[in-house]
């Protein structure tokens, strides 16, 4: 095992490295370690022989966390770029390119999408606006704060749950840069939402469907949103479609630590479920993703533009060459 991958392996298994584009960006960053410290053995073919490397490379990830979508897409890529290896190319000059070619899929499927998405997502942004986000999404951060240094002026309303906490860290990042900011807990966001004039949300994936796959909770605030007719804007970059369709929560997911839902971190004074955790009649389930239906969206702002949910199929079909294989 290559150190690069076992060290972002033992992160996503600390939790040190969270986030979709994160994820993905590190393990691309640790294949072209990988790949640049990599030999072919005597006797045997760089393509099928870097193939196998990088199948065990991706069984030791997903045993130290279940990989994204996104991140699966990624693997597809980098597979299909070490296929379309000519057998003539030295070994060299095979390593340069695929280095080459991570280095642009980060560059232009994940940095410059981002940015495009960013600017995308700021012409839906009006003076006195105020916005919802819920837990932490890396994309509406960027877009936040870009919004704040044109010039803009809105609050933010900052959802969060238990037991990631993970809006805590954005609320920091954004009061540092001087945005007025609210701060609730999701059990109150149907008390917020009457306030609020645009929800804006991140995703792990979307789905052919348009189902938006993402941090467990979304799918309450969207449908929150849509009762009070607030337009739910969800900010993805095209990397993450993909042409799977899941209609539920409970057929594909992946399961968190139970103990952190029965116990609050500091708080060793609330124990009250101590002596039922063992009982064989209770189960804990800690879901950490769930669907959001495409009913509860009133659009999907990527790098190929803003389009309607039901749009996503032709994504998938029309621009899935130009997203995952070149």
């Amino acid at each position: 095992m290559h150190p690069s991958v076992y060290k972002v392996g033992l992160q996503y298994l600390s939790g040190d490295i969270h986030g979709g584009n994160a994820r993905c960006i590190a393990m691309l960053l640790a294949f072209r370690e990988a790949i640049n410290d990599y030999s072919t053995p005597p006797k045997k073919s760089l393509v099928r022989d870097l193939t196998a490397k990088v199948s065990s490379y991706v069984s030791f990830l997903i045993e130290c966390r279940p990989l994204s979508i996104s991140m699966g897409n990624a693997i597809r890529f980098l597979k299909n770029r070490i296929a379309k290896l000519p057998h003539t190319m030295s070994e060299l000059e095979a390593k340069s390119s695929l280095q080459s070619d991570i280095d642009r899929f980060i560059n232009e499927k994940i940095v410059l999408a981002d940015k495009i998405i960013v600017r995308h997502a700021f012409a839906k942004i009006r003076d006195g606006d105020v916005l919802l986000t819920y837990g932490s999404s890396s994309v509406v951060e960027m877009m936040l704060a870009y919004a704040h240094e044109q010039g803009k002026q809105f609050r933010v309303v900052i959802v969060d749950s238990r037991p990631k906490l993970e809006g805590q860290a954005l609320l920091h990042r954004l009061v540092k840069k001087g945005l007025n900011c609210t701060y609730t807990h999701i059990n109150a966001v149907s008390y917020i939402m009457h306030e609020v004039t645009r929800v804006f949300l991140g995703a792990s994936s979307i789905l052919s469907n348009g189902t938006v796959y993402s941090r467990v909770g979304t799918a309450c605030v969207a449908m929150v949103a849509h009762s009070f007719r607030v337009p739910v804007l969800i900010c993805c970059e095209a990397y993450k479609f993909h042409e799977r369709v899941q209609l539920d929560s409970i057929c594909s997911n992946e399961l968190g630590d139970p103990d952190v839902i029965a116990k609050v971190s500091g708080r060793k004074d609330l124990n009250h479920l101590s002596n039922c955790v063992d009982n064989e009649n209770l189960q804990l389930l800690n879901l950490m993703y769930d669907v959001t239906p495409s009913d509860y969206v009133s659009m999907i702002i990527t790098d190929y533009g803003m389009l309607p949910p039901t749009s996503v199929p032709v994504i998938v079909r029309e621009y899935r060459r130009e997203q995952l294989w070149i």
